[in-house]
């Protein structure tokens, strides 16, 4: 879960860029509360430096948390998606 100033700001947009660039895979999604959650799955090393970058987003952003939980899910995502608001 990623809060803050994170809506209105192409953070989804730049996370899904990010996320494919360093080959991770998964999916992002804007939540009523404001946050942004987001599911990051790769290598270890992959998946560390999206979270690196999701703590400080694209420049309009302004991140006040990210928590982080594992993901005790054995389904696989093939690339990046941007999902519909919940």
């Amino acid at each position: 879960m990623i809060m803050g100033r994170v809506q209105g700001v192409g953070y989804r947009d730049a996370l899904k860029a990010q996320a494919e660039s360093l080959g991770v895979s998964g999916w992002v999604r804007n939540r009523s509360d404001g946050s942004v959650e987001a599911v990051l799955q790769g290598s270890e090393h992959a998946v560390q430096a999206a979270l690196s970058w999701a703590r400080r987003g694209p420049a309009l952003a302004r991140v006040s948390n990210v928590r982080v939980q594992p993901l005790n899910s054995d389904q696989a995502y093939l690339g990046f998606e941007r999902r519909p608001t919940v």
